[in-house]
C-alpha cells in the first residue's frame, strides 16, 4: 500500500468541511433564492480547494507539491471573491456571509503559511 508523500493534515479536513458548506450554500441559493451563476462559481472555486489539497498529498515533487497547493490558494482567494459579490448582492445573510468569509479566511491563511514554509525549504537546499 502506497504512503502519503506529503501531509496535509488539518487543511484537508477543513477544505473538505469547507467544500460541502459551499454544496449546501449552492443547493440554498438555487432553490430559495434562484441565484444560478454566481452561485454555480462559488460552487466550482470552493470545491476546487479541497481538491486541489488532495491532489498535493501524491505530489510527485516539493516543487509539485507547492504548485497545488498554489492553485488551492487561489481558488480560496477566488471563492472569497464569490462570497463577497453574493453577500453584496443581498443573496447571502450577514451572518451566513460572516460565517463562511472567517472560514475560508482561515484556510487561505493556512494555505499561505504552508506554502511560505514549503518554499523555504527548496532555498535552504
Amino acid at each position: 500500500m502506497d504512503e502519503k508523500k506529503y501531509n496535509t493534515g488539518v487543511l484537508s479536513q477543513k477544505a473538505y468541511c469547507f467544500a460541502l458548506r459551499m454544496v449546501n450554500a449552492y443547493k440554498y441559493l438555487t432553490t430559495e433564492q434562484k441565484e444560478f451563476v454566481l452561485s454555480k462559481q462559488m460552487l466550482r472555486s470552493g470545491t476546487s480547494i479541497g481538491a486541489n489539497c488532495q491532489e498535493a498529498v501524491y505530489a510527485q515533487s516539493l516543487e509539485d507539491f507547492i504548485h497545488k497547493l498554489s492553485v488551492s490558494l487561489k481558488e480560496a482567494n477566488e471563492t472569497l471573491y464569490w462570497i463577497n459579490l453574493l453577500h453584496d448582492a443581498e443573496y447571502i445573510s450577514n451572518e451566513a456571509y460572516n460565517s463562511v468569509h472567517n472560514e475560508c479566511t482561515e484556510i487561505v491563511k493556512l494555505l499561505t503559511a504552508i506554502v511560505k514554509t514549503s518554499k523555504q525549504k527548496i532555498v535552504k537546499s
